[in-house]
């Protein structure tokens, strides 16, 4: 499920993936670490914050800057679009920022992992910024995705690591959580 920020409302999926011997796979995708972020789950973790900065075009008809009369169009340098919740990330750019849902999933929850957007004409890049406080651990992590030429909102990285997923689910050798 690339689109995993409609799963944040529709968490009975899981339930009923559960009682039908199912799975719900969500991807990497764009992201990185996310197996650092299920690891330290485990032992507890008190804060997730997300930064992310896109070019605004990556950003444009997002449902969140309709709603809010924000205008990005002819940006001479970063604005900040949103501050919330992963879960109102979602619901604000659904085409935008599934890593957003993907990382609250991961770690600890939508309403507690926060999340910081940007529109920033100085970036040529969809990059994302993690910052993680746990028991086990402290880290900090930033991947900086090529946008896909078909679809400025999301990165070139996304369908390789659909591919990556799917040859993990046959693979004699998987590395990763």
């Amino acid at each position: 499920m690339l689109s995993c920020g409609a799963l944040l409302d529709n968490l009975d999926l899981v339930d009923l993936a559960h009682r039908s011997s199912g799975r719900i796979l969500v991807p990497t995708g764009a992201l990185l670490g996310l197996d650092a972020v299920v690891g330290a789950a485990e032992g507890g973790i008190t804060s997730v914050t997300m930064i992310t900065q896109k070019p605004p075009r990556g950003l444009l008809g997002a449902p969140y800057l309709e709603a809010n009369g924000i205008d990005i169009a002819g940006l001479t340098r970063p604005k900040r679009v949103f501050s919330g919740t992963a879960r109102e990330a979602a619901r604000g750019f659904p085409a935008n920022v599934n890593v957003a849902a993907a990382l609250a999933l991961a770690g600890i929850g939508p309403d507690r992992t926060t999340v910081e957007i940007w529109a920033d004409p100085n970036v040529t890049r969809n990059t994302h910024r993690i910052e993680v406080e746990a028991t086990a651990a402290r880290f900090s992590m930033q991947i900086e995705n090529v946008p896909s030429a078909e679809n400025p909102r999301t990165g070139s990285l996304t369908p390789l690591s659909v591919i990556a997923a799917l040859k993990k689910l046959v693979s004699p050798l998987a590395i990763g959580t």
